[in-house]
C-alpha cells in the first residue's frame, strides 16, 4: 500500500471543486472511467487529479462502486501504510480517551475518523470492527495489528456480515481475529451494566450513538411508568428503571435481544420493575390502546424505514404512523422521545412526519430537544449527510 508507482484517476471537467476543497467522496460519474481505469482492482490506492492535472490528493479507487474514489490524502504521493493506519487510530482513540472516562464507546466511526466505512466498538477489553469499502478490506489484517497495538485488548472481533459489503463486492462473514468470545459482553453505559452479544447481535452487538439521548430520558422517568419500543437489549427501557422509573416496559420482537436485556436487569437489580414483551412494534401499539395503557413516557426507536431512497415515501409515512400511535399512548404531560436512524431522511423531513403524527393523534406539546449522535459518532465538517441519527424528544398536552 505504498505510494509508488500508483495511476492517476482524472475527474471530469468541472467537477474537482469537492474534491478539491477537501469532500472525501469522488463519485464515478465525476471520473472519467477510462479503460484503464475500470481495469482496475477494487480498492485500488491511486493519486486522484483534476481535468487539467491539478493534484487533488491521494485515496482508493473502486470503479464498480458509486462512491468510486475515496479521499484520504491532499498528497498525491502520500504512503498509505501501517504506520498511516496506526495514526489514523490513534487519533481516534485519544479523542475518545478524552470525551469519555471508561472505555466503551464507538472508537471509529468511519469518513470523520479518516477510515473509510470502517467503524469500530469498544467494549473494554473487546474491540469489534466493521469494515464496510474495498480499500480498508485490504487493510484488514494490518487493521488489526494496528487494534492490538494500540490497546493490547483481550480479544478483536471482525462483523463483516453487513448487506453493505456484498454492494461493494465485499464477502461477508464473522470471525474472531484474537482471543476467544463464549459468552455476552458485560459492559457500561451512564452507570448502567449491560451485555452485548458481540458476534451476532445487531450491529456490532450495540448502538452507543444513543448514548446522550437515553440520559436525556432517563431523567425524566423517576416515579413514571415508562413504554421502550424497539428496545434491542435495553438501553432506554434500564437507564429510565435505573434513575427510578416506576416501571419500564421493554418491547422488542427478538427473542434474543431481549433476553439479554433480562439478564442485564437482574445484573442491575432492576428485574422486579421491568417487564419483557416479545412483539412487532406496530400491534403491540395498536393492543396497549385498544387496553387503554398509558405511559409517562414512551420512547420509538426503530430500525431504518428508509434504507434507500426509492423507499422515502413509505418510510416517512411509517414514521408518521409510529408517531401517532405512540402519541395516544402518552398521559397528559408526559414526554414522547422519537428516533431515525435512517441517512436518507433529513431532520426536518423526521420532525415534520413526528409532529403530524402527533397531531394525527389529536395531541399537542413542546418541543424538549433534538439531538443526533454522542459526540463518539462525530461527522465530517464537508460530509454532513453522514449524520443518520435524528432524534425529538417532545412533552405531550
Amino acid at each position: 500500500m505504498t505510494a509508488a508507482p500508483r495511476p492517476d484517476i482524472r475527474l471530469v471537467p468541472g467537477r474537482h471543486k469537492r474534491a478539491l476543497e477537501g469532500h472525501p467522496w469522488i463519485y464515478s460519474n465525476e471520473i472519467e472511467m477510462t479503460a484503464a481505469a475500470k481495469a482496475l482492482p477494487r480498492g485500488t490506492v491511486v493519486r486522484f487529479v483534476g481535468h487539467d492535472n491539478r493534484p487533488l490528493g491521494a485515496g482508493f479507487f473502486d470503479p464498480h462502486s458509486l462512491i468510486a474514489g475515496r479521499l484520504l490524502e491532499r498528497d498525491g504521493d502520500a504512503v498509505l501504510d501501517e504506520a498511516w493506519l496506526g495514526h489514523r487510530v490513534g487519533r481516534a482513540l485519544a479523542l475518545r480517551q478524552r470525551l469519555f472516562a471508561e472505555p466503551y464507546y464507538r472508537l471509529v466511526h468511519a469518513e470523520a475518523d479518516g477510515l473509510p466505512g470502517t467503524v469500530i466498538d469498544r467494549f473494554g477489553d473487546v474491540v469489534v470492527a466493521q469494515v464496510n469499502s474495498a480499500g480498508m478490506d485490504k487493510l484488514s489484517d494490518a487493521l488489526i495489528r494496528t487494534i492490538d497495538a494500540a490497546m493490547s485488548p483481550a480479544a478483536i472481533v471482525i462483523r463483516n456480515d453487513s448487506a453493505l459489503r456484498s454492494v461493494e463486492g465485499l464477502s461477508e462473514g464473522v470471525r474472531i481475529a484474537k482471543g476467544t468470545i463464549d459468552r455476552p459482553i458485560r459492559f457500561e453505559e451512564n452507570g448502567v451494566a449491560f451485555l452485548a452479544d458481540v458476534t451476532e447481535g445487531q450491529k456490532t452487538g450495540w448502538f452507543f450513538d444513543q448514548r446522550d439521548n437515553r440520559k436525556a430520558v432517563a431523567a425524566l422517568a423517576e416515579g413514571s411508568r415508562v413504554l421502550d419500543v424497539y428496545a434491542h437489549t435495553g438501553g432506554f427501557g434500564l437507564q429510565a428503571a435505573a434513575a427510578g422509573a416506576a416501571e419500564a416496559v421493554l418491547v422488542d420482537r427478538s427473542e434474543l435481544a431481549l433476553e439479554l436485556a433480562r439478564q442485564a436487569a437482574e445484573l442491575n437489580g432492576l428485574g422486579e420493575r421491568c417487564r419483557f414483551v416479545q412483539a412487532e412494534a406496530f400491534r403491540e401499539l395498536e393492543r396497549l390502546a385498544a387496553a387503554g395503557e398509558r405511559f409517562d413516557v414512551v420512547v420509538v426507536d426503530p430500525p431504518a424505514f428508509v434504507k434507500a431512497k426509492k423507499d422515502l415515501i413509505t418510510g416517512l409515512k411509517g414514521y408518521r404512523k409510529l408517531a401517532e400511535m405512540a402519541a395516544r399512548l402518552v398521559t397528559p404531560g408526559g414526554f414522547l422521545f422519537a428516533a431515525s436512524c435512517s441517512h436518507n431522511v433529513d431532520a426536518p423531513s423526521f420532525l415534520n412526519e413526528v409532529t403530524r403524527g402527533i397531531g394525527r393523534a389529536r395531541r399537542s406539546g413542546r418541543i424538549l430537544r433534538q439531538a443526533g449522535a454522542a459526540s463518539d459518532h462525530p461527522v465530517h465538517p464537508l460530509l454532513p449527510e453522514s449524520a443518520y441519527l435524528k432524534a425529538v424528544l417532545l412533552q405531550l398536552d
